[in-house]
C-alpha cells in the first residue's frame, strides 16, 4: 500500500499556502497517497464555508491529494480541542494512515509537544493556575494559555506561540495523537507568506480571511495569484453562477428565527452555553435587528465573538450538548466526498483492514441501513447543515444534495 499522508483542513478556499504545505509534507513524508479530511458547508470558526463540501473537494483532488473525506460536522464546527481530537480519532479509525501534516508557525515542533503534553496530561500544577486565571473573568482560550505559559516557566521562549492559531490547532492534533494513543506520526510545515488573519494580498500567498473578503467583492485580479489556478477557476465560475456563501451574515435572518423561537431552556442546553448566558442570548434575539447587533450585546471579555458565532451554528443546525456529548463516544463514520483512481485502491484498503467501519459512499444507502442511532444522529446534522448551506446562495437554493450530489471523481 505504501506510505499514506493525511491532512486535515478547511480549504476554505484551498490557495496556494494549502499546495505548498502538501507539496513539501509529500516530498518529507516519500509519501504514496495523500487523503484529504475536511470540513464540510460550515466551519470552525463558528462561520459559513465560502463553496460547498463537493467543490473543496474537487479543489483538493485537482491539486493533488487522492481521497477526500468529509470531517463531520459537529465536530468542524466546534473548539479546537474537538475539532482536532473528532478529526484524529476519525484517522486513526481509518488503520492505514502513517503520517499527519499540520500547518504552524512555529520552527521547533518540540515546543508544541511540550504544552501538548501539559494538556493532555492536567498536572496539578496546571489546573490551579487555570482555575486561578478562569477566576479572573477573562475567556477560557486566553486563560489556559497564560497558564500554559506559567506551567512551562518560560514565557520569553514561548509567548508568541500561542498567539496563532495554527500553533494552537497544531497543539490539539498533537494532544489528540497522545491521547489517543495514535501510531500516526505528526509533521509540522511552517506557514508561509501572510499572517492567518491578514486581509492583505501581497505576492503569492495570502491568508483564506484575505482571498473570501476579495471574492465576495468580486475582485478577481487580486486573488488570481495566491491561488493555484484550477482552484481559481472554480472558485471564480461558482461566484459568478452565485453558487457561495458570504458567511454566516447570509443566514441572519434564520438565525434570529431560531432564537425567538427558542426558549431559554432550550438555549441553555447548547454546547457553549454557560453561566446563564442563555439569558442574555434570549433578551438579545428579541431585541435586536441584525446579528451584528446581537453578537455586540452577548460578546464580553468572557465569551469571544468567535464562541458567540459558534453557538448561533449550534442553535441554526439544532446541535445540542448531549449530542456533542455522543459524539465523543462513538467512531465517527467516513463520510467519502471523492477519490481518484489512486484514492479508489486507497479506500478499497481501508474497507479491508477494517470490515466494521462506516463507509458512506450512497446516503441513501447509509441511512436505511445503520442501526446506529448515536451515528444518524450526527449524520443528520451533515445534511441539515448542506440544505440550510444553499439557503445562502444567490441562486439555485436546492435541498437534499447529500441524496442528489454524485461523489467527486478523477
Amino acid at each position: 500500500m505504501g506510505n499514506v499522508l493525511a491532512v486535515i483542513g478547511e480549504y476554505n478556499p484551498f490557495h496556494n499556502g494549502h499546495l505548498y504545505q502538501l507539496n513539501e509534507a509529500k516530498k518529507a513524508m516519500h509519501s504514496n497517497y495523500a487523503v484529504a479530511l475536511i470540513s464540510g458547508n460550515f466551519v470552525q470558526r463558528g462561520d459559513a464555508s465560502i463553496v460547498d463540501k463537493w467543490t473543496k473537494a474537487k479543489m483538493a483532488l485537482l491539486n493533488g491529494f487522492d481521497l477526500v473525506i468529509e470531517l463531520p460536522c459537529v465536530y468542524s464546527i466546534s473548539s479546537a480541542e474537538n475539532f482536532a481530537t473528532g478529526a484524529v480519532r476519525l484517522l486513526n479509525s481509518l488503520k492505514i494512515i502513517n503520517n499527519l501534516s499540520f500547518g504552524c508557525e512555529a520552527d521547533d515542533l518540540n515546543i508544541l509537544k511540550e504544552f501538548a503534553n501539559i494538556l493532555a496530561e492536567q498536572p496539578p500544577k496546571y489546573k490551579s493556575l487555570l482555575s486561578h486565571e478562569l477566576s479572573k473573568g477573562i475567556p477560557f482560550p486566553k486563560a489556559r494559555e497564560n497558564a500554559l505559559l506559567m506551567c512551562l516557566n518560560n514565557i520569553r521562549k514561548s509567548a508568541n506561540v500561542l498567539s496563532s492559531p495554527n500553533n494552537i490547532l497544531a497543539i490539539e492534533y498533537l494532544k489528540a495523537l497522545r491521547i489517543t494513543e495514535s501510531n500516526i506520526h505528526p509533521f509540522g510545515i511552517k506557514r508561509v507568506g501572510a499572517d492567518y488573519h491578514s486581509e492583505e494580498i501581497m505576492g503569492d500567498f495570502a491568508s483564506a480571511t484575505a482571498l473570501r473578503k476579495y471574492a465576495y467583492e468580486r475582485n478577481f485580479y487580486a486573488i488570481n495569484r495566491a491561488m493555484p489556478k484550477i482552484s481559481y477557476d472554480i472558485l471564480e465560475d461558482c461566484i459568478k453562477k452565485g453558487h457561495y456563501s458570504k458567511g454566516l451574515i447570509s443566514y441572519e435572518k434564520e438565525i434570529m428565527f431560531v432564537l425567538r423561537n427558542m426558549t431559554v431552556a432550550e438555549i441553555a442546553k447548547l454546547p457553549d452555553v454557560t453561566e446563564g448566558l442563555e439569558n442574555l442570548i434570549k433578551n438579545a434575539a428579541n431585541s435586536c435587528n441584525n446579528l451584528n447587533e446581537l453578537m455586540g450585546m452577548v460578546k464580553s471579555k468572557r465569551y469571544t465573538q468567535t464562541r458567540i458565532q459558534r453557538i448561533l451554528l449550534y442553535a441554526l443546525l439544532g446541535i445540542t450538548k448531549e449530542d456533542m456529548e455522543n459524539s465523543k463516544k462513538i467512531d465517527p463514520y467516513i463520510r467519502v466526498l471523492g477519490f481518484n483512481t489512486k484514492g479508489q485502491n486507497l479506500l478499497s484498503d481501508i474497507c479491508n483492514a477494517n470490515s466494521k467501519l462506516q463507509v458512506i459512499t450512497s446516503v441513501k444507502r447509509f441511512t436505511t441501513t445503520c442501526r446506529n442511532k448515536k451515528l444518524l444522529m450526527m449524520f443528520e446534522k451533515d445534511i441539515k447543515a448542506t440544505n440550510i448551506y444553499t439557503l445562502g446562495y444567490e441562486y439555485d437554493s436546492y435541498s437534499n444534495l447529500d441524496y442528489t450530489n454524485k461523489l467527486i471523481t478523477f
